[in-house]
């Protein structure tokens, strides 16, 4: 229960903070077809991330690197069009069209932080269903309540967040939108940058990598940062409450005043609450929930040169997890796994670490591929495809019976495994 509770707060948290602050905004300064212009953007990520998690977890017809870097370029784009088209208010001769475009945009990050956030929760029953094989099971149902609590999270925080802001001047809204807006960039970058190097489209540098790098090795100080963000607001929000000074002319003018000043309160209090829980999620919670598993040794290759590590298919044809490993001059065993896919020729080949839980590692259990830290089960079919709790990306090729890896590749990962 507690690693799909972690997994869930990673995984959508920071999004929820953004969403509230993008649908707190536009409620302040839109019209209604502003405002329906962004929810139409919402729900067309809603549905757009379901797809995308049906297609990965049951099929091999999209490349997930691809997507998300279409996903990291769109949101770029639309976040650098937005504070082009907002550097200056609307004036009242503004025509409808353009007073719309900002709503545009910001409905086009809408979707494009629900497009890249909830496939991963989406697809939670069915990693859990492959080692489980039946909803009717213990095991199963834990795992619902701990994603079905981080979800319940989620909601509150965005809506917590979404009434707060709205209480606030619609400056002070703006710079709150920008500021979180601003840390989804600075990650959609690291993203992009990184799919583009994977795919061999740019030239990796050391300014590029090292900020690629920076940010995912800290993903969860952006993650905070946001939820600082927030906190500030709440605090705001206190401060002025103890200041308000509105006139009134009457009693009932004074407790309606009251009244809506204990909402805001309230709803301050509710960022606070949801803060202190997912900072807890992601540090205390997931450090009781950390288990200890001892992982295989690491096998020994076929042959390895200046520039390639060969593994022979003799060694991994067993339909077992395999891990080996390269050691740079400095001492570093980046570790790589290989595992034949069921009923297939091909092979999953990937680092034994991820995105997400670090370089913790993979193990095998009843035939399944289980993160070492949170407990997911890999579908062996999309080991090789980033996303998820999957083990990073690494290139190779197949010649001659042998699975060939770049120490190039493997050399881009080192920190990783200091």
């Amino acid at each position: 229960m507690l690693s799909y509770l972690i997994l869930t707060t990673r995984a959508i948290l920071m999004a929820a903070v953004l969403c509230g602050t993008i649908t707190g905004y536009t409620r302040m300064a839109g019209d209604r077809l502003q405002r329906r212009v962004v929810w139409i953007f919402a729900g067309a990520g809603t549905l757009m991330s379901m797809v995308i998690a049906f297609l990965r977890n049951t099929t091999s017809l999209i490349d997930s690197a691809i997507l998300n870097g279409w996903i990291y370029a769109v949101s770029l784009a639309a976040f650098l069009l937005f504070l082009l088209f907002t550097l200056k208010a609307p004036s009242s001769g503004t025509g409808k069209v353009l007073r719309l475009i900002p709503y545009i945009l910001l409905g086009i990050l809408f979707m494009t932080v629900i497009a890249y956030a909830m496939p991963e929760v989406w697809a939670y029953p069915h990693h859990v269903l492959l080692s489980e094989k039946t909803i009717i099971s213990t095991d199963f149902l834990m795992a619902m309540i701990g994603m079905t609590a981080g979800l319940i999270l989620a909601v509150v925080t965005f809506f917590a967040v979404e009434k707060s802001l709205m209480r606030l001047s619609l400056p002070g809204a703006g710079i709150f939108l920008r500021l979180e807006l601003l840390l989804n960039a600075a990650m959609r970058l690291s993203g992009l940058f990184s799919v583009l190097f994977q795919k061999k489209i740019v030239k990796s540098n050391h300014l590029m990598f090292t900020y690629t790098v920076f940010v995912k090795n800290h993903a969860d100080w952006f993650m905070f940062a946001s939820l600082f963000l927030a906190l500030v607001l709440a605090f705001l929000l206190f401060a002025g409450s103890l200041t308000q000074k509105e006139p009134y002319r009457n009693p009932a003018e004074h407790r309606k005043i009251r009244a809506k000043w204990r909402s805001i309160r309230r709803w301050a209090a509710a960022v606070c609450v949801v803060s202190l829980l997912g900072v807890l999620n992601v540090t205390v919670v997931e450090a009781m929930n950390a288990t200890d598993v001892t992982l295989s040794p690491i096998e020994e290759a076929t042959d390895m040169d200046d520039e390639n590590v060969y593994v022979g298919f003799d060694l991994v044809e067993d339909g077992h997890l395999h891990r080996f490993a390269y050691e740079t001059k400095d001492g570093v065993q980046i570790r790589f796994i290989i595992i034949r896919k069921p009923n297939s020729s091909s092979y999953g080949v990937g680092l034994d670490a991820c995105d997400v839980c670090g370089e913790t590692g993979y193990y095998e259990k009843d035939g399944q591929v289980v993160c070492n830290l949170c407990d997911v089960v890999m579908n062996i079919s999309t080991i090789g495809f980033k996303g998820g709790c999957n083990p990073i990306v690494i290139p190779y090729e197949i010649r001659n019976g042998q699975i060939i890896i770049p120490i190039a590749g493997l050399l881009e990962y080192e920190r990783e495994f200091k």
